[in-house]
């Protein structure tokens, strides 16, 4: 929100719910001939929805008595990033850092708890089905290597971030893995990171992303190792 507008709403009071009486009637109001504070309500209750979408593990003191490094981390981050989160760089930030606690939590994909085989793997999902809706701007692209790695990822806009729903397949087992996101600018944002296990490698994954990329910024999403060597890259 400009700065112009910052000493005349608390957006964030609004959305939570928290707003006097008054001041909700001034935003409502406000709301009806403000588009860029119209896209800020827009982001935050996006935000709302992930952080009520958080599972339990994340608000605890501390990570959970068999959690991996990596999703002690992860729990840190997103502790932190709620916490702290005031004005919009934050709040989306404190987005981003949601979405990867609730696939390394729920999913079971990303590198942390994981659902099944060894520890710290990737797993392979079950078949997803395509959902009733589709979230509005979301684009859809497939791209396959010549080695045969395959990846299929939906891109949704949001107000100066993207979420990422991604399926990968044909990557050998062992491979420690990363979604990219590469910038038209040439900046690279990760949106997930995984070890590929033997069913992996056979069925392939499924994994949810953020990334705190300008919608209209992005040239391609990749699967590479962490030495850098790319398995795949679609071009949006």
């Amino acid at each position: 929100m400009s700065t112009s507008h910052s000493h005349r709403f608390d957006l964030e009071a609004y959305v939570a719910g928290e707003a006097g009486t008054a001041d909700q009637r001034d935003v409502e109001q406000h709301l009806t001939t403000c588009a860029e504070c119209r896209e800020e309500v827009e982001s935050l209750r996006e935000m709302q929805e992930f952080l009520g979408a958080l599972p339990p593990e994340a608000l605890l003191d501390g990570p959970p008595d068999d959690a991996d490094l990596l999703l002690q981390r992860t729990l840190r981050q997103v502790r932190a990033e709620s916490a702290g989160a005031r004005g919009r760089g934050r709040i989306l930030a404190a987005s981003a850092a949601v979405v990867v606690a609730a696939a390394a939590l729920g999913a079971g994909v990303l590198v942390g708890k994981s659902g099944g085989g060894e520890p710290g793997t990737a797993v392979a999902a079950p078949p997803v089905s395509a959902p009733a809706t589709v979230a509005p701007g979301t684009r859809f692209v497939t791209a396959e290597s010549a080695s045969g790695a395959h990846l299929t990822v939906g891109v949704t806009p949001a107000v100066g971030w993207i979420r990422l729903n991604a399926s990968v397949t044909g990557v050998p087992a062992g491979e420690k893995c990363r979604l990219v996101v590469v910038g038209k600018d040439g900046s690279r944002e990760i949106a997930g990171n995984w070890l590929v296990s033997d069913k992996a490698a056979v069925d392939g994954v499924n994994l949810d992303g953020s990334a705190l990329v300008d919608p209209g910024n992005v040239a391609s999403v990749v699967v590479e190792n962490t030495d850098g060597h790319q398995f795949v890259s679609a071009s949006l």
